[in-house]
């Protein structure tokens, strides 16, 4: 299997989209360290890398609340089974790790939901972003804490911080 990839710009830094014919397999954070491509991956166009950065557009113009695109992510059945519940988050609202594990019926399980939930390859199209600490606090995400922050503050999740003329904080 071919895996096409490409970078695209957007206001968080490059991310590296890739994807096959069986549907998108990740989407990474200039800090993602993990992503290297492998044997058999190109850096090329393709169709949904494509339609990929149009809806990634959207989405940070503010114009997109959810992604319809066909998505084959690399993962155990347990990861896969959290990563498309992130989907269910709906835009602009957060979710702790009990509750989504609780949502998965499986309410002890909100440790095991948190480590799945770190090894999402498809940030921002599954939300992991909207994931938040037990008392509301943001908590670890491949793109940074600040990239968090910015994806939530982008959907109304979390309020702007009042700035001054010069967007210094007030």
């Amino acid at each position: 299997m071919t895996i096409h990839f490409r970078q695209i710009d957007s206001p968080l830094g490059p991310l590296t989209v890739s994807a096959s014919e069986n549907g998108l397999h990740a989407v990474e954070f200039p800090e993602d360290d993990w992503f290297l491509p492998r044997d058999g991956w190109r850096e090329a166009d393709h169709p949904l890398l494509s339609r990929a950065r149009v809806q990634l557009d959207e989405y940070f113009a503010g114009h997109r609340r959810a992604f319809d695109l066909p998505l084959a992510p690399q993962g155990t059945p347990f990861q896969r089974e959290v990563w498309f519940a992130l989907a269910d988050i709906p835009y602009g609202q957060t979710s702790t790790y009990a509750q989504l594990a609780a949502r998965l019926g499986r309410p002890g399980a909100s440790r095991a939901v948190g480590a799945a939930n770190g090894r999402n390859p498809l940030g921002i199209i599954l939300p992991c972003h909207r994931v938040v600490g037990a008392n509301g606090a943001l908590t670890g995400f491949s793109g940074g804490l600040e990239a968090k922050r910015f994806l939530l503050e982008l959907e109304g999740a979390l309020p702007k911080p009042a700035t001054d003329l010069f967007g210094q904080a007030i």
